[in-house]
């Protein structure tokens, strides 16, 4: 081969690698994510952003991954810290491509859990955004399980909030988005029927039908989340919740 010919073979093999490199750093982060090893999968996901910059996909799985590892950190500043980097990847990702349901979800998620930490006026303002976000993308995905998940958990959780609170809210902060125990329970069913494997659809619908008033058939189905395997990295979380529930409804358990 001439010398030329052999540099233009060298240096098609190199853009080859090269062009692979990113999808080689998902496959390896996709596998990490499997085995919820959020820490891992997050390294890799970076790696595949800094080779292929803008990639909405990646993006956006890097703010789960930021999201997830809040549940492996116990100082609340970090926590926080986490849970912003998560929430400018997802924007940021949003930005990128509107029309994913994946995205504006993100964005929902990312919003509320933000929240969480966050003080009354912070997460009264990301309420909205919660709502609104999740809604886009069961406009773009009926079928989203986990969009149905998180407006049916924004509902019930809304309503639930006591009428002195409310009153207090609306006073000092212009008030909350109308919500409905209803339609929480409602949009939970959905996430259930759409994917019955996850623990915490069952766990929130549990939750929700408490809060509605039919606690044998809450406790049903947090039995049912209890029963399932670990789906999510969170999961341990969401089964911490639903013994808790079930601890606090024994005691009005028929004989």
């Amino acid at each position: 081969m001439r010398p030329v010919a052999l540099l233009l073979a060298i240096l098609a093999m190199a853009s080859a690698l090269v062009a692979d490199e990113p999808d080689v750093y998902v496959t390896k982060a996709l596998a990490a994510e499997s085995r919820f090893d959020a820490k891992t999968a997050l390294e890799f996901f970076l790696q595949a952003d800094a080779a292929r910059p803008n990639d909405p996909f990646i993006l956006q799985k890097i703010a789960r991954q930021y999201s997830d590892l809040t549940f492996d950190l116990t100082d609340l500043a970090e926590q926080k810290r986490y849970c912003g980097k998560a929430l400018a990847y997802a924007q940021h990702a949003y930005q990128l491509a509107p029309e994913d349901a994946q995205n504006v979800l993100a964005l929902a998620i990312g919003y509320a859990k933000i929240g969480f930490y966050s003080d009354t006026r912070t997460k009264i303002e990301n309420s909205r955004f919660v709502k609104d976000y999740a809604e886009q993308a069961l406009a773009l995905n009926a079928n989203n399980d986990f969009a149905h998940h998180v407006l049916g958990q924004w509902h019930y959780e809304v309503a639930s909030v006591g009428t002195a609170k409310r009153l207090l809210v609306k006073l000092i902060y212009g008030g909350l988005p109308p919500a409905s125990i209803a339609e929480g329970v409602k949009h939970l069913r959905r996430a259930v029927e759409l994917a019955p494997e996850i623990p915490a659809h069952h766990a929130e619908l549990g939750l929700a039908l408490i809060a509605d008033g039919q606690p044998e058939a809450g406790q049903r189905e947090l039995r049912k989340a209890l029963e399932l395997p670990r789906r999510l990295k969170y999961d341990d979380e969401t089964k911490r919740r639903a013994r808790e529930a079930l601890e606090k409804l024994r005691p009005f358990e028929k004989p």
